[in-house]
């Protein structure tokens, strides 16, 4: 299991987490909603489409940016489609599991 956490808090946990690119996507139904707030920050992907972000809040402490995903795709990246990964540092936790 893979655990993304930021600020003391498990933002989001799954066992089926995709690597691309070196960043692990986590489903979206992995995600803790509470922690998680709409940015208007966009970025474009030449093979995988336009990004969105997330700010990431826990107990009142904002990471700008620090979530992002793709809730439309180019066809190569169809399948981490409205999946979610991290950085700004928030932490990846746990093993991967074996496909």
């Amino acid at each position: 299991m893979l655990k993304a956490v930021w600020g003391g808090a498990v933002v989001a946990a799954s066992e089926r987490c995709q690597e691309v690119e070196g960043n692990c996507y986590f489903p979206p139904n992995s995600l803790v909603k509470e922690y998680f707030r709409v940015s208007s920050t966009r970025t474009k992907c030449g093979w995988k489409g336009r990004a969105h972000y997330y700010h990431v809040v826990v107990s009142g402490l904002e990471n700008i940016d620090g979530a992002w995903y793709y809730p439309r795709t180019k066809l190569a990246a169809n399948h981490i489609k409205g999946w979610v990964a991290f950085w700004r540092g928030v932490e990846i936790l746990g093993e991967k599991l074996k496909d």
